[in-house]
C-alpha cells in the first residue's frame, strides 16, 4: 500500500483498483444516505404517527356513530319524558288558583299568614318560577300538615325555598331545658318559589329574546375587545 501512487490509479494492481473502488462506493453511498434518505426517513416517521393518530381517531369517531342511532332515540325518550313531567305542573291559567290553594292550604293547618306577597313572574328556558315572600307563624305539627297538604295538590307543586329562617316566635317559648316544645309557635319568614310550565306561544317568544340577548352579549364583548 506505501507503494501505491495516489496520482496513478490507473497503474495500481487489479486488486488494489477494486478495493479502492468499493471504498468509494461506500462513501458516496453514506454521503446519499445521510443527504437524502436520513431526511425522508425522519418524514416517513412522523407521517407513520400520523397514521397512528388519525387511525384512532377514525376509530373513536367510527364507535360514535355507531352509537348515534340509539342516543337520538334515547334523547328522543328524555325529551318525550321531560314534557310528560313539564305537563304535570300547573299552567299559566292554573297559576293564580294555585296559589290561592297554597295560602289556603296554609289556612287549614291552622297557620296564620301574617305575609303572603306573590312577586313578578321570572321566565326561563321552558318554565316559569313564581316567587312568594311569606311570614307564617304556626306550630311545628301545623307546618308538616301544610306541607303535607301541599303535596296532596291535584296538581304537582314545586316549591323551593330561598333565604327562609325559622325561628320561635316570641320570649317565652323556650322549655325549662332551652328546647322549644312541639306546640310551640314558630315564625317560618323568607321565599319560596313555585314553577309553571310556559306554552308554545311564551316559549315561541322566548326563542327570539334569547337570541337578541345573546348578540347584545356578543357586541358588548366586541366592542369590549376593540377599547
Amino acid at each position: 500500500m506505501k507503494n501505491l501512487d495516489i496520482n496513478n490509479i490507473g497503474g495500481w494492481p487489479r486488486q488494489a483498483q477494486i478495493i479502492f473502488c468499493s471504498l468509494v462506493g461506500v462513501v458516496i453511498i453514506g454521503l446519499a444516505w445521510w443527504l437524502f434518505v436520513s431526511d425522508k426517513r425522519t418524514e416517513l416517521e412522523g407521517l407513520e404517527r400520523k397514521e397512528s393518530d388519525l387511525r384512532t381517531t377514525f376509530e373513536t369517531k367510527q364507535g360514535r356513530a355507531a352509537n348515534l342511532e340509539p342516543l337520538k332515540q334515547q334523547l328522543v325518550q328524555m325529551e318525550q319524558q321531560l314534557q310528560q313531567m313539564l305537563r304535570q305542573l300547573p299552567s299559566k291559567t292554573e297559576m293564580p288558583d294555585l296559589i290561592v290553594d297554597i295560602s289556603q292550604t296554609a289556612l287549614a293547618t291552622g297557620i296564620s299568614n301574617e305575609l303572603f306577597q306573590p312577586g313578578a313572574e321570572v321566565p326561563k328556558e321552558f318554565y316559569a318560577e313564581k316567587p312568594i315572600a311569606l311570614r307564617m307563624v304556626g306550630t311545628y305539627h301545623q307546618f308538616g300538615a301544610f306541607v303535607s297538604g301541599v303535596a296532596s295538590l291535584p296538581r304537582v307543586v314545586i316549591m323551593t325555598m330561598h333565604d327562609i329562617s325559622l325561628k320561635p316566635k316570641g320570649k317565652n317559648n323556650k322549655d325549662a331545658v332551652g328546647g322549644i316544645t312541639p306546640n310551640s309557635p314558630l315564625e317560618l319568614a323568607g321565599t319560596v318559589k313555585t314553577y309553571r310550565y310556559l306554552d308554545e306561544e311564551e316559549m315561541a317568544a322566548q326563542a327570539p329574546a334569547e337570541g337578541d340577548a345573546a348578540d347584545d352579549k356578543g357586541k358588548s364583548k366586541a366592542k369590549k375587545e376593540e377599547n
